[in-house]
């Protein structure tokens, strides 16, 4: 074997004993009849992603010999096509198999006899070549359609190979566009920055340089203004780009002098992506089409809401005589806040609730349940399918918090609509039949599943949103809670008395005062249910783990203990950590079981968390369970290593495959830990981690410790983080719902006429040159032809 030729196998397929339908993936043996290897055995495995593989057939595979730590060699596929059959009896079992039903051993002789060794690319050149079996229309064009199939697929996917996507890539890309895969890529490789998830502007652009396509063409523009939208609102939050900024990154990217050739080429490109609705352009914000058509979604389907409410049987008297009666019941005594919030929420369509914790919030949730079910005649039956109120958060831990704290079925957000997590979701339209809609942890739900909620909201419905503004925003762009408070459109309650706090916890009050921006040395001092550990990132591991090992003296376990921190890199990162405290409370053992990904290994007792939504396993982003079991694949007819994962008496079986949906969970982001709480929390903060250090999210970590809350690295740190308090994200639903309501936010009517007009000033703006709106007399108010005139005779 040459330097330059690269590996391969030709051979047959006996079995195949994995397939995922999903990326294509497969396992299956082949035997073989020839390499330019020096294996020397008379079969090997396969492994890749690949379209239509055949057992019986024989095909050429490309690719390397990889040595598999638990099943030994085997090749590791990167290309392959089907070595199409040539001789009298290839051909024949060609096409006698499976793959042509009715074909049968007579009729496939008959092809060969009738067109040669040549047959399958006269078909494809010619298909009335198979006119003479006389097989009738249908039969005949389901023959060539699989003909052209196998080698459309194969061809796609070995040029896909050759461009340097790789197989599981190419796969994808295949799935998306089909037969058409090389005719739409070639036409428009940018095309893949849209349609394709894992494809990005620069992956798209060296497809484009192999294919010729120069630096300035429109098509090369488009994707880098699509690929930079998507990029600044996913880094920050924000649902739009300023127009004038994405100009420039857009042109960093592209590497373009800024000059007004370039400017009118990026407008062009930019005025196309608005025709082809793929991007919209309002004031200057340039939106992901969706992202925008969700803000305005949002609006209307909240006006809908209040509009179609046509208030409620009882008068507020009756809501104060049944909470005289609720506060009996549950044995407390409301104040004028929380009677406030829960009579708002009872007579109003829409109400928002936020504060801190321990402020009442799941008291005011219990209030509000008990009071409808009441003021209704509705017994508090949980098992009733046609109950009318519905609970739900974004993630399971907090759906289950909202569950125990009422008595009644809650659930995640996403189950409650039918939502899989998966692309799908793009194209549902759920609809929710609940009277009363409470959804819980509202800080944590973006634009986009937001849109699909209240979209599913039918009229006459009630919707309480609570959480806490001062969290975290969404991981997703948008921060829908604090736009709907600052928006003043709907009765909202902001609950600041502190009830839930015993005489020994200051968790709680230290909660609030970082809220407030007050640092003081207090903050740093030992207390009983917390305390400050000063070291720097070399030496967080080590004193993490001694802390870890102590925690056990003083009744913790490690399922009660989580440590959270900002970022996953470096020292006092959370994959390094994770690694550390792994080795300190399950290290491996002889003849202990462990199975890996990469450089994460897994064993029995390993604390986990999930990172997708699965509804069909009752399982969803960010639920944290332990691993019961561990089967390998010598041990299941599937041949296949599979972790079995206990999430909280919920027992899932996760393949493979399916390995990339979980993590290691000793310690978290802090973003994941959102609608969680534990009895001890360990909160590493460090100066290397200076661009996370926000007071929201120092805040939010604080506020997950119920017992126990142990501070760990730099005090600057955390100072800083005290100090630099978020800057709002730039979205627009407030605006939207301004538009929407018809509420006037700047000049009142009464002023509109005493307001002066401003002088103006040409400045080229990015919405003129969209709306075609330039005046090409701009800046020659007092100049007049003759001007010209003079100048040109002196």
């Amino acid at each position: 074997m040459t330097e330059t030729e690269k590996p391969y196998f030709i051979g047959t397929v006996k079995a195949i004993f994995f397939e995922n339908p999903e990326n294509l993936y497969k396992i299956f043996t082949i035997k073989v009849k020839k390499t330019n290897t020096d294996w020397d055995a008379g079969d090997i495995v396969v492994t890749g992603s690949f379209g239509e593989i055949s057992e019986e057939e024989e095909y050429r595979f490309e690719g390397k010999i990889v040595d598999h730590p638990k099943y030994g060699k085997q090749f590791q596929a990167t290309t392959y096509k089907r070595t199409m059959p040539s001789g009298r009896k290839e051909l024949i079992s060609f096409f006698s198999s499976d793959e042509f039903p009715g074909i049968g051993k007579k009729k496939a002789t008959q092809i060969v006899d009738k067109l040669g060794d040549n047959a399958i690319d006269k078909i494809l050149q010619d298909p009335s070549a198979l006119d003479f079996l006389k097989l009738g229309e249908e039969k005949t064009q389901a023959m060539i359609e699989q003909i052209s199939s196998n080698h459309l697929a194969e061809q796609a996917l070995f040029q896909l190979n050759n461009y340097g996507f790789g197989t599981t890539l190419s796969a994808r890309i295949y799935q998306k566009y089909g037969a058409q895969t090389l005719e739409k890529i070639t036409e428009d490789p940018y095309r893949l920055v849209v349609d394709v998830k894992g494809v990005g502007f620069k992956r798209a652009d060296e497809l484009a340089q192999r294919l010729g396509i120069t630096g300035d063409d429109p098509r090369r523009i488009k994707g880098a203004l699509i690929q930079m939208v998507s990029s600044v609102v996913n880094e920050t939050g924000d649902t739009y780009v300023d127009g004038d900024l994405l100009i420039k990154r857009v042109s960093g990217a592209l590497r373009f002098n800024a000059d007004d050739e370039m400017m009118k080429k990026l407008v062009e490109g930019l005025r196309n992506l608005v025709k082809d609705g793929i991007l919209t352009v309002e004031d200057g914000h340039v939106y992901e089409k969706g992202m925008s058509d969700n803000e305005w979604s949002i609006a209307q389907s909240l006006k809908m809401i209040t509009d179609s409410f046509k208030g409620t049987p009882w008068s507020k008297k009756d809501l104060k005589r049944e909470l005289k009666q609720i506060e009996t019941d549950f044995k407390v005594q409301y104040d004028d806040s929380q009677v406030r919030a829960i009579e708002q929420s009872l007579l109003n369509p829409v109400f928002l609730l936020t504060g801190g914790p321990g402020t009442g919030k799941t008291t005011i949730i219990n209030a509000i349940v008990a009071a409808y079910a009441h003021l209704n005649d509705m017994p508090l039956d949980p098992d009733d399918d046609s109950y009318a109120i519905a609970l739900a958060a974004p993630t399971g831990r907090a759906s289950k918090h909202m569950s125990e704290s009422t008595g009644l079925p809650a659930m995640t957000i996403h189950r409650l609509l039918g939502l899989t997590g998966t692309e799908d979701d793009e194209f549902a339209e759920p609809s929710l039949d609940c009277k009363l809609l409470i959804i819980d942890e509202m800080s944590m739900v973006d634009t986009k599943l937001f849109k699909v909620l209240i979209d599913a909201v039918q009229p006459g419905t009630q919707v309480v949103l609570v959480g806490d503004q001062d969290q975290l925003p969404s991981v997703g762009p948008g921060q829908v809670f604090s736009d709907l408070i600052h928006s003043q459109v709907f009765p909202t309650t902001m609950l600041k008395n502190i009830h839930r706090q015993d005489e020994k916890s200051t968790i709680i009050q230290l909660a609030h005062d970082i809220n407030e921006g007050i640092i003081v040395d207090g903050i740093f001092q030992n207390k009983a249910d917390r305390s400050f550990i000063g070291c720097t990132s070399r030496d967080v591991p080590e004193v993490l783990s001694q802390i870890i090992q102590k925690s056990g003296d003083r009744g913790f376990d490690i399922s009660d203990v989580q440590v959270l921190a900002p970022m996953y890199r470096g020292q006092a990162g959370i994959d390094n950590l994770n690694f550390v405290i792994q080795d300190v409370v399950n290290p491996m053992k002889p003849k202990r079981k462990e199975v890996s990904v990469g450089n994460v290994k897994y064993r029995i007792n390993d604390k986990v968390v999930y990172l997708v939504n699965t509804p069909e396993e009752q399982v969803f982003n960010g639920e944290i369970g332990k691993i019961i079991g561990i089967i390998l694949a010598k041990e299941n007819t599937d041949h296949v290593d599979k972790l079995v994962i206990d999430f909280d008496g919920n027992e899932v079986t996760l393949d493979r495959k399916d390995w990339v949906n979980v993590t290691l969970a000793y310690c978290t982001s802090i973003h994941k830990s959102q609608g969680s709480e534990f009895e001890m929390v360990i909160l590493p903060l460090v100066n290397e981690e200076s661009r996370m250090l926000r007071r929201n999210l120092l805040y939010t970590a604080v506020t997950r410790a119920k017992r126990l809350l142990i501070m760990v690295g730099d005090r600057s740190a955390f100072e800083r983080s005290i100090k630099d308090q978020s800057s709002e994200r730039q979205t627009t639903l407030k605006e939207r719902i301004f538009v929407t309501f018809k509420i006037k936010t700047n000049v009142t009517e009464a002023d509109e006429d005493s307001v002066e007009e401003e002088p103006k000033e040409y400045h080229l703006t990015m919405d003129m040159v969209m709306n075609n709106s330039i005046n090409p007399m701009i800046g020659m108010d007092d100049i007049i032809p003759s001007d010209f005139i003079e100048k040109k005779e002196a």
